[in-house]
């Protein structure tokens, strides 16, 4: 049976204010959590926009710079690196690490203790972040570091692994 819509003509009005929502560089919050190290300012939130799902912002890490370790309770996060270079360390030492370059995703999971690093002494390091609520946790650790973290590589049917 076909789902029966209301006629564009009855939606117009809520759409206009309920609709699509465009928000514009200048106006990023930055009255949004913060770990140390890092610049987060956010864009699409329920305040914002009336999203109700998700969340989703801007990250700048400025060269040499690390952030503290740190996780995101049961929140799910997306990162893309619009430019420069991202090298990700987590696990409950941070004893993983992983690099991701322009046009890049990272996915973090629920409660992974991670660390966000600017691999790059010059360059700012500058991310889109996406997040699958609203809630604005961060959960900053401190945990001891192994210093020489084990190099984790994608590997499937499509990624083979890496020659050594």
């Amino acid at each position: 049976m076909a789902q029966q819509h209301d006629s564009p003509q009855e939606n117009a009005p809520k759409w206009k204010f309920d609709g699509v929502r465009v928000v514009k560089s200048t106006e990023l919050d930055i009255n949004t959590p913060q770990t140390p190290g890092m610049n987060r300012a956010a864009a699409i939130t329920h305040a914002r926009t009336g999203a109700e799902k998700l969340w989703a912002g801007t990250v700048v890490i400025h060269p040499k710079a690390k952030t503290g370790a740190h996780h995101h309770g049961p929140v799910e996060s997306v990162i893309y690196v619009v430019s420069g270079k991202a090298r990700m360390r987590w696990g409950e030492k941070l004893q993983f690490v992983a690099e991701a370059g322009p046009g890049d995703f990272i996915y973090v999971p629920p409660y992974v203790p991670h660390q966000e690093i600017n691999a790059s002494d010059t360059e700012p390091l500058s991310c889109v972040l996406c997040r699958s609520g609203q809630e604005p946790v961060v959960v900053n650790l401190d945990i001891p570091v192994v210093e020489k973290p084990e190099e984790v590589h994608w590997v499937d049917n499509i990624h083979p692994a890496p020659k050594r």
